[in-house]
């Protein structure tokens, strides 16, 4: 059976490999953000009639955790709003997961390999 990470009883990764890792779910958490960013421009830009630079910075300052900016004048576009904020919430959460993975996990497994040795002593 395959694993996304290395089993506890493999040594770590060597750093280049460790590199590549990380690389990889920098761009998974970029492409969730660059996703999300579409998906509350279009949502702005269609349901509250925001231009699309109003909608973009809308999108972008959620997505950043500022808030939004502008006032929404449609019951769809304040619908959208509350519920695009809270999937922002979670996107936000979701990709700060994604880039600490490999980082805890690579402490977790040199702390086991770190104890296992010492109980070999």
């Amino acid at each position: 059976m395959g694993y996304l990470y290395e089993h506890h009883g493999q040594p770590l990764l060597s750093m280049r490999k460790f590199a590549y890792r990380m690389w990889q779910h920098f761009l998974v958490a970029l492409l969730l953000i660059a996703a999300s960013l579409l998906i509350g421009m279009v949502g702005y830009h269609l349901l509250a009639h925001f231009t699309w630079i109003d909608a973009f910075l809308n999108a972008a300052m959620l997505l950043g955790g500022m808030g939004p900016v502008g006032d929404i004048q449609t019951s769809a576009g304040k619908v959208f709003a509350g519920v695009y904020a809270l999937y922002a919430g979670l996107v936000v959460i979701v990709s700060t997961a994604v880039l600490l993975t490999p980082v805890l996990h690579r402490v977790m497994h040199r702390l086991h390999l770190e104890g296992r040795g010492s109980h070999t002593q």
